[in-house]
């Protein structure tokens, strides 16, 4: 028998049609009720869940009690087994949190959630990449690409996981804007993060176009990937550069924007550094060396990180060099190869051919060094 985790956010979805614009913040879900706001998220859950009835035998749904989930799939007659209770009558984060990390633990084989992109944020709080999850849609902010493009399709999707009929999945990306930014008209997407969903372009709602990766979501992106793939006891060197910036923010690390930054198990040993002091650190130990091209340029060493000198390239071998770089970039070249000028001829033509480049999150592409 599998198990479905579900997560209900009710009061997800509230403050669109009294123009609240997001119920992410306590007060405004106050100002909702006030309004005469009612919650719409366990209806439209239902509809999804409707999708599961031919299941109904084969599954187990994993869910809190009330109407975060409880009343919802005991009212369709699935078996239920209840993981916890929500704090109070009024739903929070944390509710929602600390049932996703409860469905991590209980290994469910796959977890619907419904909400919008603040509940999609919690989600990947909570459980980042480590289960497969399908968001329903019920919410005013739904900029993620996570959720189905309707509820009856969130439930579709699961539906063709659970029967096997679609077992690819991708990470695909978390976003959300700023509530109190959105009240006052600007709108502005950020990236959070990833959850591993069922791929299908069928189902599934697609970033909102306002969405659509820029550079900055793009940088932010690399940074994930990145952060996801450090190996632990490998020092890593992190170029100067706006597009190796997010790797230290998002790991809330001190950086210095013009200079080599030393990072080792996700802490600076090293601000700064120069030449001398990064052979001494990595003496004969494991690194990897994070750099970017020189916009319009495409110099990747020789321009502003001379301190990654030929001794110190010679060392790390170009297996262990990760070239960053959004693909506006890669664009701005124009087709020319990307450029090195150590001041060793021979460091240099070992540098030549086709070297890997991180443009996003899971994403590469191969690219010349001239």
């Amino acid at each position: 028998m599998k198990k479905v985790g579900l997560i209900i956010n009710p009061i997800a979805g509230m403050g669109g049609r009294v123009g609240l614009k997001g119920t992410d913040e306590a007060e405004i879900v106050e100002k909702a009720i006030e309004l005469g706001a009612v919650p719409e998220a366990p209806e439209k859950a239902i509809k999804a869940l409707k999708e599961l009835l031919i299941l109904k035998d084969e599954i187990e749904i994993l869910t809190l009690s009330g109407e975060m989930g409880g009343v919802e799939a005991e009212g369709l007659g699935f078996k239920v087994k209840l993981i916890g209770s929500i704090s109070s009558d009024k739903t929070t984060r944390e509710d929602t949190i600390n049932a996703a990390k409860k469905l991590l633990e209980g290994n469910v084989d796959l977890l619907l959630f419904a909400g919008g992109d603040g509940t999609a944020r919690d989600i990947y709080k909570a459980v980042g990449t480590n289960l497969v999850a399908i968001g329903i849609p019920t919410g005013v902010k739904m900029h993620s690409a996570v959720y189905g493009a309707t509820p009856s399709k969130s439930g579709e999707l699961a539906l063709q996981y659970l029967q096997n009929k679609i077992r690819k999945v991708q990470d695909i990306e978390v976003m959300d804007i700023d509530e109190e930014a959105f009240r006052q008209g600007i709108v502005t997407a950020k990236l959070f993060g990833y959850l591993k969903v069922p791929s299908s372009k069928k189902f599934l709602q697609g970033l909102k176009c306002g969405a659509i990766l820029n550079e900055e979501v793009s940088k932010e992106a690399i940074a994930v990937d990145i952060i996801d793939n450090m190996q632990e006891d490998v020092y890593y060197l992190i170029g100067p550069g706006s597009t190796t910036v997010p790797i230290m923010k998002k790991l809330n690390l001190p950086h210095t924007l013009l200079g080599i930054d030393v990072v080792y198990n996700k802490k600076v040993i090293q601000l700064d550094a120069a030449e001398e002091q990064i052979l001494n650190i990595i003496n004969d130990k494991p690194f990897k060396i994070i750099v970017t091209p020189i916009g319009g340029q495409g110099y990747i060493f020789g321009r502003g990180n001379q301190q990654i000198s030929p001794r110190v390239i010679e060392k790390s071998g170009k297996e262990n060099i990760i070239v960053v770089a959004v693909k506006q970039k890669i664009y701005s070249l124009g087709g020319k190869e990307f450029l090195v000028d150590t001041g060793n001829s021979e460091i240099d033509k070992m540098l030549q051919g086709y070297i890997n480049v991180v443009v996003g999150y899971g994403e590469r592409i191969v690219y010349k060094i001239g």
